[in-house]
């Protein structure tokens, strides 16, 4: 296995955490003053760090023993060999593969939200679907899901990560405009950049209204979502941040 470590503040770490899934990162480790990204083979990287390589079992042993569930209003996110008493409802994740456990406070507030936002039969769009953890949330709540990713190698694993948890998701490769409209609700875990860019989009995917859930937006870029958003005449519902990252909701009217 092959580990980019990169050191540096809190806040240097938050904004380089996306671009390292944007450049191929399979999964990340944060410790203390820097973050672990794991990647299938080494590359260059536009980043102030370093390589390390990783016996696969030592890294993949470390990661199951460190992880620990992780609760997110209604559900509880949970690795294949977790033990849960609590009355929350099961997300169960297999991690390493693809972004998406559950820890990372973008992750946690899309969940919350759409425990929030989704009711029964809703036709909803997960994009940038990772793991297919927000996908497999939105399924349990009611909804007929599909999930898309530009990268290939997370379908087979976000499919797999559906299978665990009894789940129908529909999951494809491509992007936004590869999917047949229109859906009630999106919820989209990418940086604020591509948000920004998709503005337009995100108001073509809906038919008469929907609902938009936005994270994986850093706070010093949440002025380029919100005025990418507002120029197209998306109403802000709701906000929600933890730490440096924010949650949006808007309402496609």
């Amino acid at each position: 296995m092959h580990v980019f470590r990169l050191r540096g503040d809190f806040t240097t770490l938050d904004v380089y955490t996306a671009a390292l899934f944007e450049l191929g990162a399979r999964g990340l480790e944060e410790k203390p003053g820097e973050v672990w990204a794991y990647f299938p083979e080494r590359i260059e990287l536009p980043l102030p760090g370093e390589w390390v390589e990783l016996p696969d079992t030592d890294w993949i042993e470390a990661y199951k023993r460190d992880l620990k569930p992780v609760q997110a209003g209604p559900f509880v996110v949970l690795a294949p060999w977790h033990q849960w008493e609590g009355e929350e409802q099961r997300i169960r994740i297999e991690p390493g593969m693809a972004f998406g456990t559950g820890h990372h406070e973008t992750t946690r507030m899309a969940l919350e939200t759409l425990a929030q936002r989704i009711e029964p039969d809703m036709r909803v769009l997960d994009l940038g679907t990772g793991s297919g953890i927000l996908a497999i949330g939105a399924a349990l709540l009611g909804a007929e899901v599909v999930g898309v990713d530009i990268d290939p190698a997370v379908i087979p694993q976000a499919q797999e990560n559906a299978r665990l948890n009894n789940v129908q998701i529909r999951f494809l490769l491509g992007s936004l405009e590869d999917v047949e409209g229109p859906v009630d609700l999106v919820v989209a875990n990418l940086f604020a950049e591509l948000h920004a860019y998709l503005a337009g989009s995100y108001r073509q995917i809906f038919g008469v209204c929907g609902t938009l859930i936005l994270t994986g937006i850093l706070l010093e870029r949440e002025h380029i979502v919100r005025q990418a958003l507002e120029a197209h005449s998306f109403g802000l519902l709701q906000r929600r941040q933890e730490g440096e990252w924010v949650c949006l909701t808007y309402a496609a009217v």
